[in-house]
């Protein structure tokens, strides 16, 4: 008798397709969070720690310091990818993976592309506005589906898993501190895009140091606090 078409060698076929579960799982691994031994949210360790911080500020920081002492767009793109340029050899020489070695230069190095493109010194900070608005359609769509993507993280290294997708009250805290990552990006844009059309670099390039890392850091430590299981129970 020969073997069906669903039974090779007489054993049933098995499904490897990944569940829900372990892809919610695998993407908050990636997302580097993780609780602090006291129970509550490692905000520096999501940002990379002061290091992640410092490699996150000081490239924009020094091209913005460099076009306003010397005006020249040159002199302030090659300082910022110098910095980045020392900062992914660093990694580099510690063995690191190459993408969070390079990815940090990838970042100044489309923003210096924009920039040296148009002449305009502006550009440098035109991809931040894609970039925000890309992330913050895909958390609203994560929102619509139920699927908030804060719950996914904040819920796995709760030890929720996906539980929580079944509690009405766990459900709408998440859905709640996923909005308060949606409004960050959306403030973002509300208040840098008229600074670019003003063509008001400096202040475009202060409010893009301290809306960046520094911002993300407290609205997700927000987010966190809204979250909390005692927080979702008492609405």
């Amino acid at each position: 008798m020969t073997s069906s078409p669903t039974e090779p060698h007489g054993k049933p076929e098995q499904n490897t397709d990944p569940s829900a579960d372990q892809v919610a799982a695998a993407y908050a691994q990636r997302s580097g969070m993780r609780r602090t031994a006291d129970g509550h949210l490692d905000v520096m360790h999501a940002i990379g720690g002061w290091r992640g911080l410092t490699e996150a500020l000081l490239p924009g920081a020094l091209f913005l310091t460099v076009l306003i002492i010397t005006n020249q767009l040159g002199t302030a793109l090659v300082g910022a990818l110098a910095v980045a340029v020392v900062f992914t050899v660093v990694r580099l020489v510690q063995r690191q993976t190459l993408v969070q070695a390079v990815s940090g230069l990838i970042g100044v190095g489309i923003c210096a592309l924009f920039a040296n493109t148009t002449g305009e010194a502006r550009d440098y900070y035109t991809p931040g506005f894609f970039i925000n608005a890309a992330y913050g359609l895909v958390l609203l769509i994560s929102m619509a589906v139920r699927w908030p993507i804060l719950g996914v993280v904040f819920g796995y290294i709760r030890g929720e898993g996906t539980g929580w997708r079944a509690d009405p009250l766990r459900m709408k805290a998440y859905r709640l501190a996923t909005g308060f990552v949606v409004a960050m990006f959306a403030a973002r844009l509300a208040v840098q895009l008229p600074l670019y059309f003003a063509d008001d670099v400096a202040a475009l390039g202060i409010a893009r140091l301290v809306m960046g890392v520094p911002l993300y850091a407290m609205v997700l430590w927000l987010a966190w606090m809204v979250s909390r299981p005692q927080a979702s129970a008492v609405r």
